[in-house]
Formats: C-alpha cells, sequence, structure tokens
C-alpha cells in the first residue's frame, strides 16, 4: 500500500512541507515586520516639515516607543508630530536686532525723522509771536 498524503515523506527523501511552511512563516514575519516599521515611522513623516527641535522629540519618542514597546510613547509622538508648534524664536530675534539697531550699534533701518525748525516764542497775554 504505496498510497500516502502528499506531505507524508519516505525515509531519507527531503520533506517539502517542511520547507514550504518554513518559507511561508519567513515572509509572513518578514512582512509583518515591514508593516510594523512603516507604522512606526508615521510619527517622523508627519513631522517633516516642522521645526528641527520638534522633529527630534517626535524622534526620540518614537524611538522609546520601539524600545520600551509601550504604545503610549507612540501616541504621544503622533500628537506632537500633528500639532504644529508655533515659531516664537523669530520674532522675539527680530525684536532684539530691530533694537540693537536703533541704539547705534548696528546700522539704522528706520530713517530718523528731520529736525523741525524751531517754533517762535509766544510774548504777551494775547499770544502774539514775536517778528
Amino acid at each position: 500500500m504505496d498510497e500516502s498524503s502528499f506531505f507524508v515523506t519516505g525515509p531519507g527523501e527531503t520533506d517539502g512541507m517542511l520547507i514550504a511552511v518554513a518559507v511561508l512563516l519567513f515572509l509572513i514575519i518578514l512582512g509583518f515586520g515591514a508593516l510594523y516599521f512603516t507604522i512606526q515611522a508615521w510619527p517622523d513623516r508627519l513631522a517633516k516639515g516642522a521645526g528641527k527641535v520638534q522633529l527630534q522629540f517626535v524622534g526620540l519618542l518614537g524611538l522609546i516607543s520601539l524600545l520600551t514597546l509601550n504604545n503610549a510613547f507612540w501616541i504621544a509622538a503622533l500628537l506632537v508630530a500633528a500639532i504644529r508648534i508655533p515659531d516664537f524664536l523669530t520674532p522675539i530675534r527680530e525684536i532684539a536686532s530691530s533694537l540693537k539697531k536703533q541704539s547705534g550699534d548696528g546700522e539704522l533701518t528706520v530713517p530718523l525723522r528731520e529736525p523741525e525748525p524751531p517754533q517762535r516764542q509766544q510774548t504777551g497775554d494775547r499770544g502774539l509771536l514775536d517778528d
């Protein structure tokens, strides 16, 4: 009786079913790993146009979530990446440079007003001008 299922191998033969399952398992694990790392990179991709500090903070949160397997850090990274932090430093620098220029340490960009000619003083009770 030589009839048996296709996955039963004889002694000394190569087990084809074992090799197929091993290759399929390897491809499934590789696919899930690629999907996991793609999802893990969403906050970094979302924060790509943000400032340097925000991008570094999102990357740090993503790395912590990757190493600790704690999803709270990943959600925090996603929220920080989604919210644009306004640039407060540029207006402050502009104000400081304007004040520096006005104090005489730098070149003035705002033209000074022309000095007005001296006004004639009023004399008497009726406010007549001296001629």
